[in-house]
C-alpha cells in the first residue's frame, strides 16, 4: 500500500495559479469566520450589558474592570 501524500507534498505538485488559488480561498474562508466571531462577540457583549444594567437599576454593584 503507497504512503500517504502529505499536504506539504501536495502543495510542491500544484502549479503557481494553483496555490494562489488556495490561498486565496483560505483567506476568503477565514475572513469570513473572523467576521462571524466578531459578530458573535457583539452580540454576547450587547446581552451582557443589559444583563449589567438590570442588575445596576437592583442595586447590583459592580467594579471597574482593570485597563490593560
Amino acid at each position: 500500500m503507497p504512503a500517504k501524500k502529505t499536504s506539504e507534498s501536495k502543495e510542491k505538485e500544484m502549479s503557481p495559479g494553483e496555490k494562489k488559488a488556495f490561498h486565496q480561498g483560505a483567506l476568503t474562508t477565514l475572513i469570513g469566520e473572523r467576521n462571524e466571531l466578531i459578530r458573535v462577540v457583539q452580540a454576547t457583549e450587547q446581552l451582557m450589558q443589559a444583563h449589567i444594567e438590570e442588575l445596576k437599576k437592583l442595586g447590583v454593584k459592580f467594579q471597574e474592570a482593570p485597563k490593560e
